[in-house]
């Protein structure tokens, strides 16, 4: 008695299983659409996220902003005194322009010499801040960050005159602007348009 109790529950697990599968089957075959729903397995690499870009909007440049009025007066009325004036250009970092930035050259007037003091401010948006630092590190300039913001400064090996600290011209990234001295102490007389 034992053989014929196993024999019917075999009979049944297997006619279990086989109603499963025919189930399993007969839903396949009245969902002609399955394989539409279903995506196919991607066989693209994953992206990287892209980063959510910042909210920094440049600072507008002040109607009232000129090489007399970005740095200390102090240092303006020794520059006057020395017989110095500044001549303003175009802000650029490496090949891009900022026109709405302020390069000042100060200098003996009427004097071509390489004693000059350079200062100047833009307002600049992130990505074209990242654009212009990438730019620059790739041409050898060094970049440092700190609370500051982020300073870029060219190479110490190719640089013609520093500061005490070794530091040629740099660009001082901020949030929104970009500050320029010929050297990294220069920076320190520019007074930043809110």
């Amino acid at each position: 008695m034992t053989r014929s109790r196993a024999v019917p529950r075999t009979r049944t697990v297997i006619g279990a299983a086989a109603l499963v599968a025919a189930l399993a089957l007969t839903s396949c075959a009245a969902t002609p659409d399955a394989e539409a729903t279903t995506p196919p397995p991607s066989t693209a690499p994953s992206a990287t996220p892209t980063p959510t870009p910042t909210e920094i909007t440049p600072v507008v440049r002040p109607g009232d902003l000129t090489c007399e009025t970005l740095i200390a007066p102090d240092v303006v009325a020794a520059f006057v005194e020395a017989g110095w004036e500044a001549q303003e250009d175009v802000f650029r970092i490496g090949s891009r322009e900022f026109p709405d930035g302020l390069w000042c050259i100060w200098g003996a007037a009427g004097a071509v010499t390489a004693s000059v003091q350079i200062y100047g401010w833009a307002g600049i948006d992130p990505a074209d801040a990242e654009k212009a630092q990438t730019e620059l590190t790739d041409g050898g300039w060094v970049a440092e960050e700190t609370p500051d913001g982020v300073y870029v400064t060219e190479n110490p090996d190719t640089t013609v005159a520093t500061d005490d600290d070794g530091y040629g011209m740099t660009f001082l990234f901020g949030d929104g602007w970009v500050a320029v001295a010929d050297t990294k102490e220069g920076l320190l007389v520019i007074e930043r348009p809110a």
